[in-house]
C-alpha cells in the first residue's frame, strides 16, 4: 500500500499517480521515463523540449533515453487513456464529452500527418497536423482523454512519408465524423465508460449529417452546432414547427421527425435568434436549461485545450513518428489531469482514486 506524506503537495503524489496510470507498461524503465516526461510537462517553464526536460528534471543529459521512450518504445497508449478516463469519471463527474479539432502548426513537412491543409477550427489553410480530441468536461474542469490524428489523403499515397513516420498499414485518411465515432465507440464499448451527452461544433465539419446519424444509431444523446441549412441524414424535407420557449426567449425550438432515429424519435433545432448557426439535439424541449449548460461546457472545453497548449506543452512534440505523436498527446493529457486533480481534489479523494484497482 502506498503511503502519502502530504497529499496537498503535488510532488508527493506525482509518483503514485504515474504508477497508477502507467501500470500497463511492461518494463520499469518505461514507467520511470513516463514519470520523468510528465514531470517535465508540468514543471518546465516555456518550451518543454526533451533537452530542457532532461536538464531540469533529471539534471543530466538523458535526451536519447527520452527520445526513445516517446518515439520508439512500443508501449500502448490506449490503457493509459482508459485509466485516465476512469479516474476523471469519478473525480469530475463529466456532464459532457466535447469533441474538438486541435491544430498543430508545423514548419517542415516530414512529421507525421503534416500537410498544407484546411483547418476547420481556424477557418484557413495552414501547414499543420490536425488532431481530434474528446474532452471530458464537468463543473470542476475538464481534460482531453482520447485522441485521433487526421492523416491527409496525400499521406495515403506516399510510401516514403509513411515509412519514415512509421504509420501503421491500417491507418489512412478518414473523415472527421468517422474518427469521432470510432473514438466514442472505443470509450463506451472497449473502456466501458458511462456516456455523457456528446457536444460538438460541426458547422465546418464535412459530413456532419453522418456524425448525427451515427450518434442516433448508437442511442447517444447529443448537442451539435450546425449551419442553418444542415439537416440530419434522411431528414431533408421534413415539416418543421417553430415553438417559442418562454424560459429561454433567445432559443427557438423547431421540432421535426427524422429518419435517423427509430420509433419516431424527433430531432430538435435550437437556433439563436439572428444567428448564422444553430444547435441540433435530441434531448427534448423540457431540457432547455440543460442545453444552455451544455453550450457553456463546450466553451469550457475550448478553454481547457487552450490551457493544455499553454501549460502542458501540447504543441511541443519534437518527433516525427505516428506512435510518438500519440505517446506525446497521451502524456500531455496525463500532465493536465495531474494539474487538475492536484488542485481540484482533497488528499483523501486523491488517495482513494490513485489506489483504486483498475477496472
Amino acid at each position: 500500500m502506498t503511503v502519502y506524506a502530504d497529499l496537498h503537495s503535488r510532488e508527493i503524489w506525482l509518483s503514485p499517480f504515474c504508477e497508477d496510470l502507467f501500470a500497463s507498461f511492461l518494463r520499469s524503465d518505461q514507467r520511470r521515463w513516463g514519470e520523468v516526461y510528465v514531470n517535465g510537462l508540468v514543471s518546465v517553464q516555456g518550451r518543454k523540449s526533451i533537452r530542457r526536460i532532461s536538464n531540469q528534471v533529471v539534471g543530466r543529459p538523458v535526451d536519447q533515453c527520452l527520445q526513445q521512450f516517446i518515439n520508439q518504445s512500443p508501449w500502448d497508449w490506449a490503457p493509459v487513456r482508459q485509466r485516465l478516463a476512469q479516474l476523471l469519471v469519478e473525480a469530475i463527474r463529466p456532464k459532457a464529452w466535447v469533441l474538438e479539432e486541435v491544430v498543430f502548426p508545423k514548419n517542415g513537412s516530414k512529421s507525421v500527418g503534416v500537410a498544407r491543409q484546411f483547418a476547420n477550427s481556424a477557418g484557413r489553410l495552414l501547414n499543420c497536423q490536425l488532431g481530434l480530441a474528446v474532452v471530458m468536461v464537468g463543473e470542476d474542469g475538464g481534460c482531453p482523454v482520447n485522441w485521433r490524428l487526421l492523416l491527409p489523403r496525400s499521406w495515403d499515397e506516399d510510401d516514403g512519408l509513411r515509412s519514415r513516420a512509421r504509420v501503421p498499414a491500417h491507418e489512412h485518411s478518414r473523415p472527421h465524423w468517422r474518427h469521432l465515432l470510432q473514438a466514442i465507440d472505443e470509450m463506451v464499448v472497449d473502456w466501458g465508460l458511462p456516456p455523457a451527452p456528446i457536444v460538438v461544433d460541426g458547422r465546418s465539419m464535412p459530413g456532419v449529417e453522418l456524425l448525427l446519424a451515427g450518434l442516433a444509431e448508437r442511442g447517444l444523446p447529443y448537442l451539435v452546432r450546425v449551419s442553418p441549412g444542415t439537416l440530419p441524414a434522411g431528414g431533408a424535407g421534413l415539416p418543421a414547427r417553430p415553438v417559442l420557449e418562454p424560459l429561454r426567449p433567445r432559443l427557438q425550438v423547431v421540432q421535426g421527425q427524422a429518419g435517423a432515429r427509430p420509433a419516431g424519435t424527433g430531432h430538435r433545432w435550437y437556433p439563436r435568434s439572428g444567428a448564422r448557426a444553430m444547435w441540433l439535439t435530441d434531448l427534448g424541449r423540457n431540457r432547455v436549461s440543460d442545453l444552455a449548460g451544455l453550450v457553456g461546457l463546450r466553451n469550457r472545453a475550448a478553454a481547457v485545450l487552450a490551457s493544455v497548449a499553454a501549460e502542458s506543452g501540447l504543441q511541443h512534440f519534437e518527433g516525427r513518428s505516428f506512435q510518438g505523436w500519440h505517446h506525446h498527446v497521451t502524456l500531455v493529457s496525463v500532465a493536465h489531469a495531474y494539474r487538475l486533480l492536484g488542485g481540484g481534489l482533497d488528499g483523501r479523494e486523491t488517495e482513494e482514486l490513485c489506489l483504486r484497482p483498475h477496472g
